[in-house]
């Protein structure tokens, strides 16, 4: 085979081979195959799309490129979350400690920023000393002790997919929906989990602008992990706005233990004590969803989240005391407040280039090798409906080189929109729920 050919092929919107697909997946994995040539035929995916077995060949290949976990030897479910990504979307960073604490096991492997999106381990990275490049058997380690463990992919785990995500990051094919879905089912069927639960972005600061690219989206995920003997539900939920009121690493993880501490935003609790209900109804810890709801927040009330959140920081070589005192997180030398230029209502907010702003800052990547800055990012003071009179902040750039802002600027101050009126309609956080009645006897998706 010649890889010139199968990337015509695709080009050229035929229907690959899984002999293809897995010359293609196993070549790049072996470093035989160039960037360049990977980069031509993600973009010839990203333009054509895949029929449904070009993608199952995809899933299968990337997953079985590495290791697949066996955690039989843990008493208990092993159950884990995913989300597409969005500005401010630090649910991870509460969700897993609350789970963790009722019972269930979550080995959770994460991502870094995606395009205007931040990474799960980007965030951690802000804590200092924490190490989510741990080896299987200090995974192994972390998770027997604590219930819950948060990692980069090793070597050892769907590598082909570690070495095809960040390639997409730089080469705009980020927003592929079987890309998409091969990336994160072939990385969290390989972590051996029972159950999964999907957040699936939809809006303005989504990879998938349109609710229904975003049900599309999904129902591919749900369909390829109940395919693969799995329990998979996926929620469809609002990415029009930031989540929560900061974006930005350091601040995000400011902003999780606030949640854990039982205050916080009112959207960002809300969604996370939905996915965690969720996850402990997936995992068979409670009968119901609102049982659910009710277990999750009964973590946070009673602080063993939160004991369980520091806890991993210490197990995996971070300083737990940030928890206790988030002054410790790096913070940014300088702010700035953007302000309303008018009286009136938020009507809308372009929300990606709020996650554009904040790679501008330096807090994400425009090369493979870039590093990133964690202290950087923004704090959101207005929501879609709230009122909010001339010259009143809108937002906070935290920044550390002054050249940086004034683009960063004029990203957030065109982010607005302002209107004499309040819209009609406010969005809802979770719109959809994809899969429930594959898993819930004789009921139907909400």
């Amino acid at each position: 085979m010649r890889v010139i050919d199968i990337i015509r092929k695709k080009r050229d919107c035929e229907e690959l081979t899984r002999e293809e697909i897995a010359f293609l997946v196993d070549g790049y994995t072996r470093n035989e195959i160039p960037d360049y040539q990977i980069s031509a035929w993600l973009m010839a995916v990203w333009l054509r799309g895949m029929t449904r077995t070009e993608l199952t060949a995809l899933t299968e290949t990337m997953l079985y490129s590495g290791d697949v976990l066996d955690w039989s030897s843990l008493p208990g479910k092993k159950v884990d979350k995913h989300s597409t990504g969005g500005v401010g979307d630090k649910t991870s960073l509460v969700l897993a400690p609350i789970v963790a604490a009722a019972g269930l096991f979550v080995p959770m492997i994460s991502g870094r920023g995606l395009g205007h999106s931040g990474g799960t381990l980007d965030k951690l990275e802000s804590i200092p000393g924490f190490n989510v490049n741990l080896s299987l058997a200090d995974f192994r380690r972390v998770l027997r002790e604590c219930g819950l463990a948060l990692i980069g992919q090793t070597a050892e785990i769907a590598p082909a997919d570690k070495k095809m995500y960040s390639l997409r990051d730089v080469t705009s094919t980020v927003d592929s929906p079987n890309l998409i879905c091969a990336s994160i089912m072939s990385k969290k069927l390989a972590e051996g989990i029972s159950a999964l639960v999907l957040d699936v972005k939809t809006g303005s600061g989504a990879f998938m602008k349109k609710q229904e690219d975003a049900v599309h989206l999904a129902e591919l995920m749900v369909e390829t992990g109940q395919r693969m003997g799995k329990k998979v539900v996926a929620l469809i939920t609002d990415m029009d706005q930031p989540l929560g009121q900061t974006a930005g690493h350091s601040l995000e993880v400011i902003e999780s233990i606030e949640v854990l501490n039982g205050r916080g935003p009112q959207d960002l609790r809300t969604l996370c004590i939905e996915l965690s209900a969720w996850m402990l109804f997936l995992g068979e810890r409670t009968t119901s969803v609102d049982e659910g709801k009710s277990l999750a927040a009964e973590m946070i009330t009673s602080g063993l989240a939160k004991d369980k959140f520091r806890e991993v920081i210490r197990l995996q070589g971070g300083d737990p005391s940030v928890v206790d005192q988030p002054a410790k997180l790096p913070r940014a030398k300088s702010t700035f407040e953007v302000k309303s230029p008018a009286n009136g209502y938020i009507s809308a907010i372009q929300c990606e280039n709020l996650g554009i702003a904040c790679n501008v800052l330096g807090g994400g990547r425009e090369r493979k090798e870039d590093t990133i800055d964690h202290a950087v990012g923004l704090s959101f003071h207005k929501k879609i409906g709230d009122n909010v009179a001339k010259h009143e902040p809108l937002a906070t750039i935290h920044y550390n080189v002054e050249t940086r802002l004034a683009e960063a600027k004029e990203l957030v101050q065109g982010s607005y929109r302002i209107a004499a009126e309040p819209p009609c309609e406010q969005s809802k956080l979770v719109k959809r729920v994809i899969g429930a009645s594959q898993v819930v006897a004789g009921s139907d998706e909400r």
